[in-house]
């Protein structure tokens, strides 16, 4: 594949909801460039963006894929996103790097909520959109049903530029308000003929509301079209683009993945409609990057996929200067250097040998060492950094154990390789627990995670339900002995202590006073007495928590000059402890979280009325946006651990929340009793076996 110049590139990312037909539609246009010799087939397996052993399983995208295509002497960098919300994170990423988005959405009245998603990240990274309207050749599809509900969210930005030639199953062709031809067929049997005289009053609408768009988007166009002249081809191209290019119009397409329909014209409109990185700089931490090839070489990591056979491959947007295979690097994020093991273009899992990269162009670095997602990598001698991404924190957890020895040794490394490919992953060692803790954005990613542990590093893991990490503490005071002596013939073992334990403020932690007088006790036994007393306190004593927030004072206890000894000491503290824990009012603690639950003002009540049943209190609630709100709670741990599925299930998808550690409350005496009757079972089969 030939070097291009900036302003001959366009970087698009196709998304979408999961479903919409993404990936038939990238195939189509690959097809109709050339740039493959077959139709690639999502059911069949053999699409060259979805190339994933579990993309292929599933039938679904699990991963970013790039599939750079040449049209009319142009180069698009296509990017075809997953849809489903588990997989948020390539859309993040992506968006960093490319000027526009094209939404695929069926033609339906809903607005699924990959689209809504899709919508949201574009707006916050300032990119322009067209629509692309598929699958109209479905008995069910409705376009004017989806163009009313466009407009009603979205008013008059979004303007249609096209206008279907049939209907439903007869749908044919589309014929377009800009170059005024009828497009009926595929990408190889298509060709241009006189609109048909029954789309004659749909399109004139239509046209009138382009023309007011274009119109608008340059001052001069604006004076002559007000002044009743018609605007040429070529000037309702410029304005149109202008308005895209600042995010002040929305195109719409039409047309069919599954028949190529349309196809050939949104090649045609990537073109003429979307900003090359020449024309739209990136404005990243307040800075504008401007695509300047003549400047010094920087480039920013956008996606990392790790093999245990290919390794780590990069993929990269070169934002300036020129990448070629032989050029130093040093990566700005970990202030090493790098150096180059091969540079491509990537193609699905094609590798199209690249000696050189331009700015604004995309490609992907072999075996670098050093370089992760978000990392910038630039010219030794001019040093440049640029923000890193930030991604979604992941919002489901299951707990993981490895199957065998092996697995164990393995789990680590393997676990390390996906947290560098996949930043919405993150893999938590609980001490507490003791547990290997997976967190992510929802069931099917985690799903995915375990298989690709399986598969791709050979290791095996079952799930287990992550535990909760309760703790014990006290309400009130008491006073206790322990004494502990052992005669056994020869030296035994004594150890005396009185103690007085209280309690301390939620959060203060554990202090240890000690107020002997007259050598009651040696000063060299009372670290031993405090070693037992914080050995007991991590065992717990009601339910196996460890205790919290107490106060100890040591201020009575007799020794022996022969039999008394430091282990002895620290037993006879651990005895002291636990006597005076059971007289002190001992109770348990749980997690409290605070929750930020953004939803759509339609489910509101159903998501009250649910935080509810979790035993949450509802802090307060604010507008963020037309339509929708937050809601603020603090909802005990134990009740959130699958909140993600159901926040899902009540909103259709729509709904997004945060969750942060708040603080520790006293457990409700029911769910008390059950922890402490499960851990008196516990150890009662412990001490058969």
């Amino acid at each position: 594949m030939q070097q291009y110049s900036a302003d001959k590139i366009r970087n698009v990312a196709i998304v979408g909801h999961g479903g919409a037909g993404k990936t038939t539609l990238v195939e189509q246009m690959l097809y109709a460039s050339g740039g493959a010799d077959r139709l690639g087939s999502v059911d069949q397996g053999s699409s060259h963006s979805d190339f994933d052993p579990q993309e292929i399983r599933r039938k679904i995208s699990l991963n970013a894929s790039v599939i750079p295509i040449e049209w009319k002497g142009h180069k698009i960098n296509l990017i075809d996103i997953p849809g489903y919300p588990d997989f948020i994170g390539d859309l993040y990423g992506v968006s960093r790097i490319v000027e526009a988005m094209v939404i695929v959405t069926p033609a339906q009245a809903d607005i699924d909520v990959g689209f809504d998603n899709a919508w949201e990240v574009a707006e916050e990274s300032g990119l322009s959109r067209l629509i692309f309207v598929n699958k109209m050749e479905r008995d069910n599809a409705d376009h004017t049903a989806l163009l009313k509900a466009l407009d009603q969210r979205y008013g008059k930005r979004v303007v249609p530029v096209q206008v279907p030639i049939g209907h439903q199953t007869s749908f044919r062709g589309v014929y377009d308000l800009i170059d005024g031809k009828a497009h009926v067929g595929g990408v190889k049997d298509g060709k241009s003929e006189d609109p048909p005289a029954d789309v004659a009053g749909e399109a004139s609408k239509a046209r009138d509301g382009m023309m007011d768009a274009a119109a608008e988007g340059d001052d001069d166009l604006m004076m002559k079209y007000l002044d009743g002249e018609s605007l040429t081809e070529q000037e309702i191209e410029h304005g149109l683009e202008v308005g895209v290019s600042h995010g002040k119009v929305y195109p719409v397409l039409m047309g069919s993945a599954s028949t190529g329909i349309g196809v050939t014209m949104l090649l045609d409109h990537l073109i003429g409609l979307i900003p090359s990185p020449a024309e739209k700089p990136k404005v990243w931490g307040g800075e504008e990057v401007k695509c300047d090839e003549a400047a010094p070489l920087s480039a920013f990591v956008f996606k990392t996929t790790a093999d245990p056979f290919v390794g780590r491959i990069n993929y990269v947007r070169v934002m300036t200067g020129a990448l070629k295979a032989d050029s130093p690097l040093k990566n700005m994020s970990t202030e090493e250097n790098e150096r180059i093991g091969s540079l491509f273009f990537p193609r699905g899992k094609e590798q199209l040998q690249a000696p050189a990269v331009s700015a604004g162009d995309i490609a992907a670095i072999s075996k670098l060492q050093k370089t992760r997602t978000g990392d910038t990598l630039c010219d030794p001698k001019n040093p440049r950094k640029y923000p890193p991404i930030e991604y979604p924190e992941p919002i489901y957890r299951l707990a993981i154990v490895a199957k065998s020895k092996t697995d164990e040794d393995k789990i680590g490394g393997a676990l390390q390789r996906i947290v560098d490919e996949d930043p919405t992953f993150h893999h938590v060692r609980n001490a507490e627990t003791s547990q290997d803790l997976i967190e992510g954005m929802g069931d099917i990613h985690l799903d995915v995670v375990i298989e690709k542990l399986r598969d791709k590093f050979g290791v095996n893991v079952e799930t287990v339900e992550a535990r909760i990490p309760y703790r014990e503490t006290v309400r009130g005071s008491a006073k206790a002995q322990g004494k502990y002596k052992k005669q056994t013939g020869g030296r035994g073992q004594y150890g005396d202590c009185h103690i007085e334990l209280s309690s301390l403020e939620r959060g203060a932690g554990y202090q240890y006073v000690d107020s002997i007088v007259g050598g009651a006790i040696p000063k060299n036994y009372l670290p031993a007495i405090d070693k037992g007393i914080q050995e007991a306190m991590a065992k717990g004593v009601v339910a196996g928590f460890p205790v919290v927030d107490i106060k100890v004072n040591v201020f009575h206890g007799s020794y022996h000059d022969v039999d008394s000894s430091e282990q002895a000491f620290k037993q006879a503290g651990a005895l002291a402890f636990r006597n005076a824990v059971e007289q002190a009012q001992p109770t348990i603690l749980e997690p409290i979280l605070y929750v930020e639950i953004d939803v759509p003002e339609e489910f509101t009540g159903d998501v009250m009325g649910d935080l509810n049943n979790r035993r949450g209190r509802p802090l307060g609630m604010e507008m963020i946006a037309p339509g929708k709100q937050r809601i603020q709670a603090d909802v005990p741990m134990a009740t959130m651990m699958k909140y993600a599925l159901d926040l899902r299930s009540i909103t259709k998808g729509r709904g997004r929340f945060r969750q942060r550690f708040a603080r520790y409350e006293e457990l409700p005496m029911n769910e008390q009793e059950t922890l402490k009757k499960e851990y008196a079972k516990r150890r009662a089969e412990e001490a058969e076996a």
